[in-house]
């Protein structure tokens, strides 16, 4: 047993007694079992041995740990990997060794001892001597199953099909009976789970209901749920299931954690598919008008509308659709680039904005997506952090990366541009010539629009002004 023998002077012990020839035998047979517990210097000091083994000697290794086994070591032995052993084999050969044992098992017992064993014949051979220790010589269906803490497979789904129905109330009820009658909420979680798959792969082969080792319950009734649960409910389900199991088992109450998750799968329904999100993020009305249909009760709501009787549309008065209204701390999405920078300035990011203006040169902007080069003093995770406030801000991703190509200059430089330009023609205005004429040493700081200056259209030429409204400043001063 290399678990409990680990060390390299168990294996020189084992080396002394490899020189012998056996007494009666023609082999002598080391097994060694969890081989990948040895240490290092033992396999070390057992690889020469392995190189060259002495005629009558056989080593046979058995892990569950191949990665951790040397590669110096596997190279030299003759690999066999055991399968795991389907339930059918597995329930045959209990019921075979029940027979010899005198002792009367059904046959629901034996699948379900099968399903725990995980095709590992020695755990089931462990649980069936469980079983039979258990009971007086008649092992149940019902006696296995409180053994394992299981819920009866019927329940499992009665369970399931009032979550989907959304009957919250009555959903959590059977999962208390189960409870009180000895069930762990981990294992009801993780049935169903297992109902989930086993409903993806009827929905998607149907022919594999047909099987004779499918019993009548998941035949009938869960080809019935797999006709009508969308492939879309399904995984949703199946994503939520599996982080509500990592919660019960984590939580200080089981129980408590296990009803939270079937809160949440009841109430689903609220939340807008992936494809009604980005449809919503669409549109740019927040609002809908028109005959609504008012949402369900919570006594009668679900992800899957099918199984839930059908409720009458009701004309209502037009409100706002919260499947198709904006989350209120959410901004509309940039169109351009321009819009993106003023995003930020108005979210007080301004040592972003610096960036944005001064560092980024924008090859593509649109709604969902960014490209630019970064100039010499831009950031390294300049794109990371657009991209995650970017998606914060408007409710979808943002693909924000880098690129090679030139791009535009950056708005600082535009910026400049402009006012470079406007000077220009300022200067070739005769008015502002004749007034950098009369005045030398007089510069042109800044120019500016009356709209910009007074918020108004401009109206055309104003009276003449009176001459104390004139103030020029000659020399490093301002015009």
């Amino acid at each position: 047993d290399a678990a409990s023998r680990t060390g390299v002077g168990d294996i020189r012990d084992l080396i002394e007694s490899v020189r012998y020839r056996p007494a009666m035998a023609r082999y002598k047979i080391y097994i060694i079992d969890e081989v990948h517990m040895l240490s290092t210097q033992a396999f070390n000091a057992l690889l020469k041995t392995l190189e060259e083994p002495p005629p009558h000697v056989k080593f046979i290794f058995a892990t569950t740990e191949i990665r951790k086994v040397p590669v110096t070591v596997l190279s030299r032995c003759q690999r066999f990997d055991l399968r795991r052993v389907d339930m059918d084999r597995l329930s045959n050969h209990f019921g075979a060794i029940a027979a010899k044992e005198n002792v009367s098992v059904e046959a629901g017992a034996l699948w379900l001892i099968a399903r725990a064993a995980d095709g590992s014949v020695r755990d089931g051979l462990s649980l069936l001597d469980q079983a039979i220790a258990h009971t007086n010589g008649q092992v149940t269906e019902a006696q296995v199953r409180e053994m394992l803490g299981l819920a009866d497979r019927a329940q499992v789904f009665d369970l399931f099909d009032t979550v989907m129905r959304g009957e919250i109330a009555t959903a959590l009820g059977l999962l208390r009976g189960q409870y009180d009658a000895g069930a762990d909420p981990a294992v009801v979680i993780q049935d169903m789970l297992e109902l989930t798959h086993w409903l993806t792969r009827l929905k998607i082969v149907p022919e594999i209901a047909n099987e004779p080792s499918v019993p009548q319950t998941e035949r009938v009734r869960g080809g019935d749920m797999a006709g009508r649960l969308p492939m879309s409910v399904l995984t949703r389900t199946w994503q939520m299931l599996l982080k509500a199991l990592t919660e019960v088992r984590a939580a200080p109450s089981p129980l408590q954690a296990a009803e939270m998750a079937l809160v949440r799968l009841a109430y689903v329904a609220d939340l807008p598919t992936p494809a009604d999100a980005i449809e919503t993020l669409k549109r740019s009305a927040s609002t809908t008008s028109g005959a609504t249909t008012p949402p369900p009760t919570p006594q009668n709501r679900g992800p899957m509308a099918t199984l839930a009787p059908a409720a009458p549309a009701v004309a209502a008065q037009p409100r706002a659709n919260p499947a198709t209204t904006p989350m209120a701390n959410e901004a509309p999405a940039p169109r351009n680039f321009e819009d993106v920078v003023a995003l930020f300035r108005s979210r007080r990011e301004m040592l972003l904005v610096q960036h944005l203006t001064a560092d980024v040169h924008p090859v593509r902007c649109e709604p969902g997506r960014l490209e630019f080069r970064p100039g010499p003093h831009a950031p390294r995770d300049l794109a990371g952090n657009l991209s995650r406030l970017l998606g914060e801000w408007t409710g979808r991703r943002w693909l924000v990366s880098v690129s090679s190509e030139d791009g535009q200059p950056t708005l600082r430089e535009q910026d400049e541009a402009t006012r470079q330009q406007q000077k220009g023609e300022a200067t070739a205005h005769p008015l502002v010539q004749a007034v950098l004429a009369a005045f030398p040493g007089a510069t042109i700081v800044e120019v500016r629009t009356v709209e910009a200056q007074t918020g108004e259209p401009d109206l055309g030429p104003e009276p003449p002004p009176q001459d104390n409204e004139y103030e020029l400043l000659t020399g490093e001063d301002e015009l």
